[in-house]
């Protein structure tokens, strides 16, 4: 939403001054694992709660945080405490939690990334359901190696009650494109922990290029993804495809230092988070800093705000009540520097 230099809105009830800003919707991460010390796999409503007020800070309107590649009571334990969390109240000021995102465990060992290997698993329906009965239904999206045995079917089985992203994968073109037949809509942070993009072995990001509705996470921090290929990445998927997502760990909003995700330790230096054999562990960053670099990468803002607000809940199916700032829509503003795309403050 543009506005003349000198402007004065009117939100809630409240006049502000808007002079020199953009007015944007509040943004949604359907990919982080935690920040400000905390993470999602801590189960308990308390982290819960400091990743929610935390991200309602740096302009996230609405989260979907990720599991890691964990035991199975484990994750029985964490859905249920994100159970309990969306069920409880909370004061003002935190993002809604819309759902949780299953990053593994049916993942391929090969591309495990910073995954714990020893607890990877074949693919399975029966698993899903009891995961989701525990979650109260917030499973809403679930990264899955489709070259895994039992995986397409898998797929096939659960689609409708959730969504499927392909994701820390050996996959070729052919298996993925059989598994986006089957049900499958995503691809979990582009171009990592999945093949290259060839000219003759296309891969996963050939098939999600050739599926119709297929969207495209991308994590934009400058770490992960070179800005060549940011905007290779929207040129492919164009603006109604590109989710941004921060991919963030506890670290994320905290000093340098050793933390964990996944139970693996994490040495964080300026921005860069990587366990101790240099392999890349989740950012420190949030998904209004890669909106903001997108654009420092040569994307256009609205296609920046696009694939950082709207996309992303589309994604997930939570548009209708997020997203956009449209009548009856649930969502904080955004006073965001006209010149520097700073964020200068969230109207609730």
């Amino acid at each position: 939403m543009l506005l003349p230099p000198e402007a004065m809105i009117k939100y809630s009830g409240e006049v502000v001054d808007a002079e020199g800003c953009f007015v944007l919707p509040g943004l949604c991460d359907i990919h982080l694992h935690g920040c400000r010390g905390h993470d999602l796999c801590e189960g308990t409503a308390a982290a819960i709660d400091a990743i929610a007020e935390y991200e309602y800070s740096q302009g996230a309107a609405v989260i979907c945080p990720a599991t890691m590649t964990l035991p199975d009571s484990e994750l029985e334990r964490i859905l249920k405490a994100a159970a309990g969390y969306k069920a409880a109240p909370h004061p003002a000021g935190r993002a809604e939690l819309a759902g949780v995102h299953l990053e593994g465990p049916f993942i391929s060992p090969a591309k495990k990334g910073a995954q714990k290997g020893e607890h990877i698993q074949a693919p399975s329906a029966e698993k899903l359901r009891g995961w989701q009965e525990a979650s109260g239904g917030l499973i809403r999206l679930v990264t899955i190696a489709p070259e895994l045995e039992g995986a397409i079917e898998c797929i096939a089985a659960m689609r409708g009650e959730m969504r499927f992203s392909l994701g820390h994968t050996e996959s070729s073109y052919e298996t993925a494109a059989a598994a986006f037949e089957a049900g499958a809509d995503h691809i979990t942070h582009m171009y990592n922990a999945m093949p290259p993009f060839s000219h003759r072995a296309p891969g996963v990001i050939g098939a999600a290029f050739d599926r119709e509705g297929c969207f495209a996470e991308l994590i934009c921090d400058g770490v992960h993804t070179s800005p060549c290929a940011v905007r290779a990445a929207y040129r492919l998927f164009g603006e109604d495809r590109l989710v941004l997502i921060s991919d963030s760990m506890e670290a994320a909003g905290m000093p340098e230092g050793e933390y964990q995700l996944g139970g693996q330790k994490v040495y964080v230096k300026g921005d860069r988070a990587c366990l101790a054999d240099g392999t890349i562990a989740g950012s420190v960053t949030s998904v209004y800093k890669c909106m903001q670099k997108a654009v420092e990468f040569g994307l256009p803002l609205e296609a920046a705000v696009k694939a950082a607000a709207v996309n992303p809940c589309r994604s997930i199916g939570i548009d209708g009540e997020y997203g956009s700032i449209a009548a009856g829509k649930r969502t904080p503003l955004l006073l965001a520097d006209r010149e520097t795309l700073a964020l200068r403050a969230v109207l609730s």
